[in-house]
Parts: C-alpha cells; structure tokens; sequence
C-alpha cells in the first residue's frame, strides 16, 4: 500500500469514528444566492468553508483572485526555507489529528523524520495544504476578484465580482474577508522609492525574478524576516555583492528553537513557573486576549510596534553564510536617486560614500488601511475603527494602531455610529488588520485556533437571524411529531389493564 493510501484510509477511518456531518439547517432566503461568501482561498478561506459544513453550513462560495496553485503565500512570495513557527503548532485540521500536518508528514516520512525536524520546511507546507483542501473537498473560483460591496435591505450584502474580464454579482448573508496582509491595506513604501523608476526596485510581496539579478548588485532596505529572506535567494541565484540597509544599530534576532524529539508531555503536577509566559506564547489562556480591555490590547499592540523587528536566526545565517553579503547599520533610508542612465540606482550612505546599485528590494512590510482597497470603498465609511473607539493615554499615541478595525467577538466589523449600517456586522474581518483586536496576526499559522471562534460566530449569528423559524422548529409544531393515536405503542402496558 502507498503512504499515500494509507494517508487516505486514516482519513476515511477518522471519519466514519467521527460524528456524522449535521444536515444542512440554514433554511433558503428569498434574494440570497449564499449563506457566505469567502473571500480569501489561502490556507484560512479553506478551513473555514469546511468548518462551516462541519456545522451544518453548506451554502458557502470560496473565491480567491490568484490562479489555481497560486492562491495564498507559500508557493510565491513566502521565501523562508522553513515556518517561523513550532512544528507542533495547530494548523487548519480543527480537531481532526488525521487531518494535521504530523499525519500528513509522518505517514509518507515516518516518524523519526518529524522528529528530525528543526521546523517544518515551508515546501512541505505548501505540499501538504494541497493535500488538505482535497482531502476535505472544499472547491474554490480561482481567479475570481471581489470589485465591490453593496449593501442591500435586511443585511443583504451584492458582491460585484470580476472573474475571467467579465463581471458578475451574487447575493450573500455573510462575507468573510480571509485575505491576508494584502487584503488589510498596503505594501509600506518609504517616500524614497517615489523617485525611482519603478523597472529598478520590487517590494517583498510582489513576485520578483531573482534568476534575473545573477552577477547583479542588490541592496535590501529591511532588516525584517521578509528583507534576510530575500537577501538568501538572491544570493543563493547568484547576485552580485549584495547590501541590506538597516536603520537601527542591531538586528533582534530568535534564537534557534532545539530539535523535539517527542511531543511535549504533562507533568503529573504543575509547579508555578519561574518565569511566567507572556503574550503569543501564554498557553491556555491568549485565546481569550479579545476580552482584555481596550487599553490592555492596546498597549500591548503598542510595546510590539514600538519594539524592534525580530528575525529567525536561521533566515540571518542563510544570508551571512555568504562573503559577497553585507550588512549595513544604522542606515537610514533616505539617500537613494537614479543613476545618470536611469539604469541603476545611487545610494549615499551616512559617511558620504555612494553604493550603486543594478535593483533594490524593499523588505519594508505593509501598513494596515482598509481605506486603501478599492473592494471596500463602498462600506469603509460605516466601519468602526480603533480610533473611533479607544483614546490611549499620553505617550501612548499610535497614529497606524488607529486605523485598525475595531472587531466584535466572531470578528465581525461593529458599526462607526450604531443603527445606521446594520449590514456592517455581516462582514467578518479575518486577516492581518484583527491583530489588534485579537492579539494576533491572522492568516499566519499560530492564529488558526481563531478560526473556531469566527465559525462559531457566524453559525450563531445565522441562526439568530431566523430565530422565528428556528422556535418554531424547536417548540412548535414541526417539533412535536408523533402519531394520531399516542397511546398506541404502550397502549398494553397500561393501568388498569384495557378490556
């Protein structure tokens, strides 16, 4: 039998030990095509669409605008040689363990090669994501774009859609946004890329021909995760010398993790540690950072930003491990021009030296600002945000924390001025600007825990929305069944004996 098979046969076997699938209960409205439309066919937009028919939600459409293979980061612009996270962390499986990265892994590898592993390898990632969309038979419309939101009476939303240059629109209850860091604003672009031509630089989300920059000169303006991982491919293409500039005088760095060679077990009794674990990192208790007060997530958000970046040690070494790589501190990023032919670009350093330059990579991150999708011009307005809702104390002021949706507890957008937009709430925010609101960054891997919290959130709302007819259902007289004659079935029982 191949690993493969047997793969599936676990599968089918947790399956049939599983509960049944529930039957569809979300009765048909009049002038809905949907009960919810996924944006987003990434790693998050396919589990929730199978956690939703997992609870008996089966009227869902997934569309992502990226062609079949190209949806979500890992096969495109994500660079790293391996997830920035524990290889134990919980993935899209939601409860199932054969339906996990480890079963997907060890079955085809065995089990000493997962134990073997620093951290799981992002190819493998990506192979194993393929896997599990077909494994749980969730389709998606691949180069399907969302153009527009139009908000209809009761709640309805119109989505306009553009697939294949013609459009079309569908009527959905629900819309989730799972659209990652680029559906939440921007590429952050310093103002010093403005006067480039733009046949000379790429920012890290783009798809950048690095095959193309061999014998090249490069610099890198970053020093984050993104900014060391571009600098590795490149390198490992056959660039040229290649320079990353970073602002600050040190590069925080993470230590590399130690191979587990076993999953962690529990302790017969749990001593009080000596050091308390914080932030992402505080087991059993983070899930419930939603309902910290305000000023709690706030300054936490505020202490992250304020800090400096931190890097994988192993995406540092991937880099330094080359002579021709040089790092260059406390570089500020405000000295580049075209060179004389407009074919390179000069960049002058704080000594008053001038690097030139065949193409420069921004490694500069995103910056949140839902104002700046053009899907979302039509309802933004109507959004309440951080800003509107939370005033920080003195020092603590944060003009970009501002501009974050303030979400409700299944991460639905609430309303700028209450009773004026109630289809606000049927828009379920899930990608990188919630970080502020749930203390994590959605659509990496950690944060997929949240994702029972959002389906959850919407099954409730779904079925409040028909609370009428679900009474009915449940108290009324669909609920009451039986026969004409009730007695019928213990009629012989009875007392005093029936003559």
């Amino acid at each position: 039998m191949s690993t493969l098979q047997q793969l599936q046969d676990n599968l089918a076997q947790s399956f049939r030990w599983s509960a049944p699938q529930p039957a569809a209960w979300v009765p048909p409205l009049a002038g809905s095509d949907h009960d919810v439309v996924v944006v987003g066919g990434g790693q998050n937009g396919v589990a929730i669409a199978y956690g939703l028919r997992r609870q008996g939600v089966n009227n869902v459409l997934v569309i992502d605008q990226a062609e079949r293979g190209n949806a979500g980061i890992w096969s495109n612009i994500a660079r790293m040689k391996q997830l920035r996270t524990s290889k134990f962390i919980a993935g899209p499986e939601l409860g199932n363990p054969a339906l996990s990265f480890r079963a997907w892994f060890e079955t085809q590898f065995g089990a000493q090669a997962f134990d073997d592993l620093d951290r799981i390898r992002r190819e493998d990632w990506a192979a194993y994501l393929a896997w599990y969309q077909q494994a749980v038979q969730v389709e998606v419309q691949y180069a399907t774009r969302l153009l527009r939101i139009e908000p209809l009476s009761g709640g309805l939303l119109r989505l306009h859609l553009q697939q294949a240059g013609k459009t079309r629109s569908v009527v959905s209850r629900k819309l989730v946004l799972a659209t990652g860091f680029g559906g939440a604003g921007e590429n952050n672009i310093p103002p010093v890329f403005h006067g480039l031509p733009k046949a000379l630089w790429a920012h890290t989300s783009e798809n950048i021909d690095f095959a193309a920059l061999a014998g090249k000169r490069v610099a890198i303006v970053g020093a984050g995760p993104s900014a060391f991982d571009a600098a590795g491919v490149a390198l490992e293409q056959g660039a040229g010398d290649v320079h990353l500039l970073c602002r600050r005088s040190a590069i925080h760095h993470q230590p590399n993790t130690p191979k587990g060679t076993t999953l962690p077990q529990p302790p017969a009794a749990v001593a009080a540690p000596a050091k308390v674990p914080y932030g992402r990192n505080y087991p059993g208790a983070f899930q419930h950072f939603h309902h910290l007060p305000d000023e709690v997530r706030w300054n936490y958000h505020f202490n992250i930003k304020m800090g400096p970046d931190s890097t994988p040690e192993d995406s540092i070494r991937r880099a330094t491990a080359f002579a021709n790589f040089h790092i260059h501190l406390n570089a500020p990023w405000d000295g580049a021009s075209p060179g004389a032919d407009n074919t390179s670009v000069e960049w002058r350093t704080p000594d008053g030296d001038v690097l030139a330059f065949d193409f420069v990579i921004a490694g500069t991150g995103f910056r949140i600002d839902l104002a700046t999708r053009p899907e979302l011009q039509g309802i933004i307005e109507d959004v309440a945000l951080w800003g509107d809702r939370h005033k920080p104390a003195s020092g603590r002021e944060l003009a970009s924390a501002a501009l974050y949706p303030y979400l409700g507890d299944s991460f639905q957008f609430l309303e700028k001025r209450p009773g004026t937009a109630a289809h606000i709430e049927n828009i379920h925010c899930y990608n990188w600007s919630a970080s502020l609101s749930c203390g994590k960054n959605l659509s990496d891997v950690p944060s997929m825990p949240e994702l029972d919290r959002l389906i959850g959130g919407i099954t409730r709302s779904l079925f409040l929305q028909d609370l009428e007819l679900h009474t009915a259902r449940i108290t009324g007289s669909e609920a009451q069944g039986g026969t004409d004659n009730p007695h019928a079935v213990y009629a012989e029982a009875l007392w005093p004996k029936r003559r």
